[in-house]
């Protein structure tokens, strides 16, 4: 895989071959911020709350629609509008793992309608390469209105300790990211993962967005196995957008924190690329 960690957004916005991904590295490159934060709140209130606080600070709010308590459509209605509001994407955190059908209406139907409001969404490889597959069918549906407007990315690691995602787990999230590009945009992994060789070429022009979780200033990690790394490292180890969740919102003063990611993060982003 190329590599781009050197390239900045503005650059790869204009170069890459995905319309979303070119929308995020814009929205990147004109607010400074390479910050996604996991907006992990329980009520719709706490939900909107933080992304309209937020929304100025970020390039994507990563939500868990459905362990909203008090969830109704209504809320990622609203939602919608702090996006375009704030100029930030939206990513649901689904982790779709399930046979290729089943995943189609997930995404593309059921409660949370969830194609209709989330820019990207994200699977694990779990259940083979079918699940790229079929997410990457239903975008090309004739009655699919959002085809330039979503994406998904590929869990290729994890940050949990014993995590099982690696070796040729993720060699097949590389395999299967090259082989649906038209869809997927990226990995949510630890590190980059140029080194990987698979049976599909590399592509032209290839610029897979990595997706960095486990952000954190504060910590190390969790009692439940979570491990931690900063802003810094993150970018360094070639993270183009750090996730970070309780480390911004569930501080007393979250607006202040989410500005300190942003400029740990951007700072970092610019060393990497030569501009500090």
């Amino acid at each position: 895989m190329a590599s781009k960690s050197q390239v900045s957004y503005g650059e790869r916005a204009q170069q890459h071959p995905h319309p979303l991904a070119r929308k995020l590295f814009e929205i990147a490159e004109s607010k400074k911020t390479n910050v996604v934060v996991s907006a992990d709140l329980t009520t719709s209130k706490g939900l909107l709350d933080i992304a309209d606080k937020l929304g100025p600070y970020i390039a994507v709010l990563k939500t868990h629609i459905d362990i909203i308590d008090d969830y109704q459509y209504s809320v990622v209605e609203e939602l919608k509008a702090l996006a375009a509001k704030h100029n930030f994407l939206i990513f649901e955190d689904r982790k779709f793992v399930d046979i290729g059908n089943t995943v189609q209406k997930q995404y593309h139907g059921g409660a949370l309608q969830i194609s209709s409001w989330a820019h990207i969404v994200n699977c694990t490889m779990l259940p083979g390469e079918g699940i790229v597959q079929a997410l990457t069918q239903t975008t090309e549906g004739d009655n699919f209105p959002h085809k330039d407007d979503r994406a998904l990315l590929i869990l290729a690691t994890m940050t949990s300790k014993g995590s099982l995602a690696t070796g040729e787990y993720t060699k097949l999230s590389v395999e299967c990211a090259r082989k649906y590009s038209r869809f997927v945009i990226g990995f949510v992994a630890s590190r980059t993962l140029g080194d990987i060789e698979t049976k599909t070429a590399v592509l032209d022009n290839e610029d897979f967005v990595m997706f960095t979780t486990g952000v954190n200033i504060a910590s190390k990690g969790d009692k439940l196995g979570q491990q931690y790394q900063t802003p810094k490292s993150a970018v360094e180890t070639g993270a183009d957008f750090i996730i970070a969740g309780r480390g911004i919102y569930a501080v007393p003063d979250p607006v202040e924190t989410a500005k300190q990611y942003r400029e740990e993060g951007w700072n970092a982003y610019l060393s990497r690329i030569g501009k500090a």
